[in-house]
């Protein structure tokens, strides 16, 4: 199904942390950056991918003093942005951020015209943010164990909605119902709102969502919000339980945000790069603002990031097999 073995993604993760030159390459020098930095978001312009890129580009920008210059490259389910970043000289001039997705697309798509390690440099992870699960007010469930209780009763009576057919949060869900024995039936939609427009109006009872979309709808009554991923609760709903504290468990998979750049980027550009989102993250202006997009600051090492590449697709590539979703063809 893969033509990467783990051997070679072992190989290249093991390149990728050799690449991680000591903090302070630069230190005691001027920018190493000439012209503009072309940093890919693969995703339409105005959504929470732009929001993010241009916050921390910003920020780097100032300190290197070179522009950074935010390029929405949306279509193919990331494929066409991320295709162009692939093709970009690995000379330290280009990035891409990439979400989830760029993984899945991996374990599902058999002609990507780039592979998701191979052709990739990781730089750095920039944010991440939990998932939470909620349902129709009609759904007679106030609580996880109930909702669980009343699926169970009516297996594959319920439907369960999704950004694409096997996008980050279908994961999520089908995590949920693994670990909770319960089956529904999903319904994939082409983007958030049309989703929730449909959840809202009861032609699909639950989902598992980003807390930013989902919360104008929690607040005003016309979602219920039953649980949320991760080790504790949301600030903006301290009523809302964890997964865990309910019961269900390992419901830790995080959606997050990274930054890669093409192979053979050089490795203290990449280690500059790192360097210089980690100190943009660490702005209490930045935190703030990701804080109230609901995404945390994720500040990390090139290795940790690599290791978060590795490790999320093993996972990934379980949860796609116990649930049978299948290779698109």
């Amino acid at each position: 199904m893969d033509r990467t073995t783990r051997r070679e993604i072992l190989r290249g993760l093991a390149a990728s942390v050799a690449g991680a030159a000591a903090p302070g390459v630069f230190a005691q020098t001027d920018s190493p950056f000439t012209k503009p930095i072309r940093f890919i978001v693969p995703y339409s312009p105005g959504g929470s991918t732009s929001f993010v890129a241009r916050l921390v580009g910003d920020k780097v920008a100032e300190s290197l003093k070179q522009s950074v210059l935010v390029e929405n490259r949306a279509g193919g389910n990331t494929v066409i942005g991320m295709q162009a970043l692939a093709r970009s000289p690995a000379d330290g001039y280009t990035i891409g951020l990439v979400a989830n997705t760029h993984l899945i697309n991996g374990l599902l798509m058999q002609s990507l015209p780039y592979h998701p390690l191979d052709d990739f440099t990781p730089v750095a992870t920039l944010v991440k943010t939990e998932t939470i699960l909620v349902v129709h007010p009609s759904v007679p469930a106030n609580g996880l164990a109930a909702f669980i209780e009343l699926a169970k009763a009516r297996p594959g009576a319920l439907n369960v909605g999704s950004v694409g057919s096997a996008g980050a949060t279908r994961l999520v869900a089908e995590m949920f119902m693994a670990e909770a024995g319960i089956k529904a039936v999903n319904v994939a939609y082409p983007g958030t709102a049309p989703l929730l427009t449909d959840l809202i109006g009861g032609r699909v009872q639950f989902t598992c969502d980003t807390p930013v979309t989902s919360a104008p709808f929690i607040r005003d009554g016309r979602l219920k919000a039953l649980a949320v991923t991760g080790s504790k609760r949301l600030a903006a709903f301290p009523d809302v339980p964890t997964f865990a504290e309910q019961g269900v468990r390992n419901m830790d998979l995080s959606l997050w945000f990274a930054v890669l750049a093409p192979a053979g980027t050089p490795k203290p550009i990449m280690a500059r790069l790192n360097a210089e989102i980690n100190r943009a993250l660490a702005l209490p202006e930045v935190r703030g603002l990701l804080e109230q997009q609901f995404f945390e600051p994720w500040p990390s090492s090139v290795e940790a990031t690599a290791r978060l590449l590795f490790d999320d697709r093993a996972r990934y590539q379980q949860i796609i097999r116990s649930a049978g979703i299948k290779l698109e063809q």
